[in-house]
């Protein structure tokens, strides 16, 4: 059967996560904390809950965690999914299940990445907000209209129907709350996040990002990956991974290119359920599935390999 895994990213992260596939993998850990140069492992099952948060930390966390699922779920099926996709840091774990980037590259690259986009927010006032009763036309309408003005709002997730999110500096955002109803939207809700994520705000990160990428060898895929900036099969993952932190993540197109490419099934692996979601918000009659531990990864791999 044709079908796509999913992978989570940021805010997918929890103290505790993924006990089990942990407790499994203790070796896939302890490589990651030589890499990062602290305790990965300490870090997940202790927490507290806001250093876990932070973005340099929360990054390869899931990483890891996800890519240590996703391990497990590879083994159980035997065989390799129609295709993968990961939403924003997804995509780092999408790579490395397809073979195209190494766990150890892997877990580099999201290190920098997350210590870059830490920097990138602390050194400008920004955040985030979720739109209630926009599309992405009425989106983008609204962004343009505060740039017109001078200010700095942007669409940064087109996540489903009805999940769309804007990124903008704090006024950008505190004008956009203020003003919902008169730009035609139902709400904006502030999101608690550290600062402007996929947005031109995230450009001094895509500087240090690209330097990482550029000493990092990408192979090829076994399977195709989406990416998130085009919604279409990766050609470069060095530019794809790169046009991601400043363009919008184009999760909803995404799961509709891989509809029509004959993905009827989905299966979220990873911490949470996020992707899966969205994956029955966006794809009419979607089969969707979650592997979250390793009983639903047992189940869900044998609800794949028997259709």
């Amino acid at each position: 059967m044709m079908y796509a895994v999913l992978f989570p990213g940021q805010g997918s992260q929890s103290v505790g996560m993924c006990a089990d596939v942990r407790a499994s993998r203790p070796e896939l850990f302890a490589r990651a904390s030589d890499i990062l140069g602290w305790d990965l492992e300490a870090a997940i099952a202790d927490g507290p809950e806001e250093a876990l948060t932070a973005t340099e930390r929360a990054q390869p966390a899931l990483f890891v965690t996800s890519f240590a699922m996703w391990e497990a779920f590879s083994a159980a099926t035997g065989h390799q999914p129609s295709a993968v996709a990961g939403h924003s840091l997804g995509e780092y774990t999408a790579l490395a299940a397809s073979g195209a980037l190494s766990f150890e590259d892997g877990v580099a690259l999201v290190a920098e990445r997350g210590r870059a986009m830490a920097e990138a927010a602390a050194s400008q006032s920004s955040s985030m907000a979720a739109l209630l009763g926009a599309d992405e036309d009425a989106a983008e309408a609204i962004a343009t209209r505060r740039r017109d003005e001078g200010g700095q709002l942007y669409v940064a997730n087109l996540n489903a129907p009805g999940q769309i999110v804007v990124a903008g500096g704090t006024d950008d955002i505190a004008w956009l709350t203020e003003n919902a109803r008169e730009l035609g939207v139902r709400r904006a809700i502030p999101l608690a996040v550290a600062g402007a994520f996929h947005s031109p705000f995230m450009a001094s990160a895509r500087e240090r990002l690209d330097a990482a990428l550029a000493g990092t060898d990408f192979g090829e895929p076994a399977m195709p990956v989406i990416a998130n900036a085009t919604a279409q099969v990766m050609d470069d993952p060095r530019e794809a991974l790169s046009e991601q932190l400043t363009s919008p993540v184009r999760f909803a197109a995404s799961l509709l290119f891989l509809a029509e490419a004959g993905c009827r099934s989905f299966v979220h692996v990873g911490p949470g359920d996020v992707t899966a979601g969205l994956a029955k918000r966006t794809v009419d009659g979607a089969e969707v599935h979650v592997a979250s531990d390793l009983e639903q990864v047992r189940s869900v791999a044998e609800a794949v390999s028997v259709q």
